[in-house]
C-alpha cells in the first residue's frame, strides 16, 4: 500500500459506496485521457491507483456480501479490459467510465440535496 494510500485510507472509510466508487471513477477517465494521448505510462500509473483504491473499497467493513462479491467481479472485470484489452470479458473501458460516472452523479445529487436541508 503506498503511503498516500494509507493516509487516505481512514477518510476513505469515512466517504459512501457512491462516493468511493465516483472517485475511481475519475481514475478511469484518467486512464482513458492517457491513453487516447498515447502515454502508457500514465495511463499504468493510472489504472494502479484505481486498483488501489477498488481494492481499499472492498477492505472497507461496510461493504459484504453481495457489495464485496459485486466488488471482487468489478476487479476482475476491469482488470481484463485494462490489461488484456477486455480480451476475455469484451468489456470497453468506456462501460466503466459510465459505470463510474453513474455513481459520481448520485454521489454528487446527495450531497447538493444535503446543502438545501440545512
Amino acid at each position: 500500500m503506498t503511503s498516500h494510500l494509507k493516509q487516505a485510507e481512514g477518510k476513505w472509510f469515512e466517504l459512501d459506496l457512491a462516493n468511493q466508487l465516483g472517485n475511481i471513477g475519475s481514475e478511469v477517465d484518467r486512464i482513458k485521457k492517457w491513453q487516447e494521448k498515447n502515454n502508457i505510462d500514465f495511463a499504468q500509473k493510472s489504472f494502479w491507483r484505481a486498483l488501489e483504491l477498488i481494492d481499499l473499497t472492498r477492505r472497507d467493513p461496510r461493504w459484504r456480501g453481495a457489495k464485496a462479491k459485486e466488488l471482487g467481479r468489478l476487479r476482475e472485470v476491469f482488470c481484463d479490459t485494462v490489461t488484456n484489452e477486455g480480451k476475455l470479458y469484451n468489456t470497453p473501458i468506456e462501460y466503466f467510465q459510465k459505470y463510474f460516472m453513474d455513481f459520481a452523479l448520485l454521489a454528487r445529487k446527495r450531497h447538493l440535496e444535503k446543502r438545501r436541508s440545512v
